[in-house]
């Protein structure tokens, strides 16, 4: 089987609002798929279908050729981690004691809680109390137990929303070697950013719907500025087309030594969210 998740025609109702509306995408195994758009654009919505928890009204997904509606057993949660905004942590008992907790229901040697805390940057902390920490350290203690039984398939919606820059690098580097490693990773953001050093393929949603799919670098080549950005010596800056007449004017800046650095002029992968939808990122 060579994708991880396959979603046809799915549609999610909430009584009058159409949370998501016939989206179609697959999640190729051992890659980081980006699921971006603002709050309130159907995100959240469809990892929790994806993970058995809300059922959809319309549409087919399934995960690991397993309909999403058989996701709810033992054996088959084994298979993904989940970090959502919905915690679960007990708040009464430390950090570490909450990873022993999954350790057991995963029948993980305790080994395992150690690595986990390594991977968010919690190691000094393992004893204190959950109910002590504040927004950054819980997201990455709830990041720790879903890693923590190095799941075939991760869903992380917003993981690094509440953290510090120092943090946010930590993580990433984490990721990326637990993605090296053979785990998918479905990654929901709003942070575009964050998709482009990520995300190997990104989906943009705005109001349900999917409005493109690639790669970053595609997308990049699809939306490009015809022109770059010459900074001279002088602090003046320079638009030159990418032509011969542009290549010309280059030249003769360079042979007057007056070039200090060059900037394509790539749209990010925000400025092509709003080209493509006409939307904020808020």
């Amino acid at each position: 089987m060579e994708n991880a998740i396959e979603v046809k025609g799915l549609t999610k109702y909430f009584t009058n609002f159409k949370a998501i509306e016939g989206i179609d995408f697959q999640v190729k195994k051992g890659e980081i798929f980006g699921f971006l758009g603002p709050s309130g654009s159907g995100k959240t919505t469809t990892i929790k279908i994806l993970t058995g928890q809300l059922n959809p009204t319309e549409g087919k997904a399934q995960v690991f050729g397993m309909d999403v509606s058989n996701l709810k057993s033992s054996k088959a949660r084994k298979l993904f981690g989940v970090l959502t905004d919905n915690s679960g942590l007990y708040g009464r008992l430390s950090i570490y004691e909450n990873l022993k907790l999954y350790c057991d229901l995963y029948e993980l040697p305790l080994s395992k809680i150690e690595e986990a805390l390594e991977f968010v940057n919690l190691k000094e902390e393992s004893k204190k109390r959950v109910s002590t920490l504040s927004k950054g350290m819980t997201q990455r203690v709830i990041l720790a137990r879903a890693i923590i039984h190095e799941p075939e398939l991760l869903f992380l919606d917003e993981p690094t929303s509440a953290l510090d820059p120092v943090n946010t690098l930590h993580i990433y580097n984490g990721l990326r070697a637990l993605n090296n490693k053979g785990t998918t990773i479905f990654l929901t953001t709003h942070d575009m950013q964050e998709a482009d050093i990520l995300c190997n393929r990104v989906a943009f949603l705005n109001k349900g719907k999917i409005q493109l799919l690639d790669k970053p670098s595609e997308l990049k080549k699809k939306f490009a500025d015809t022109t770059i950005t010459v900074e001279l010596t002088n602090e003046e800056k320079k638009v030159l087309p990418k032509d011969s007449a542009g290549a010309e004017e280059m030249y003769q800046l360079m042979k007057e030594n007056r070039v200090v650095t060059v900037h394509s002029n790539e749209p990010t992968l925000g400025d092509i969210f709003v080209m493509a939808t006409g939307g904020k990122l808020v």
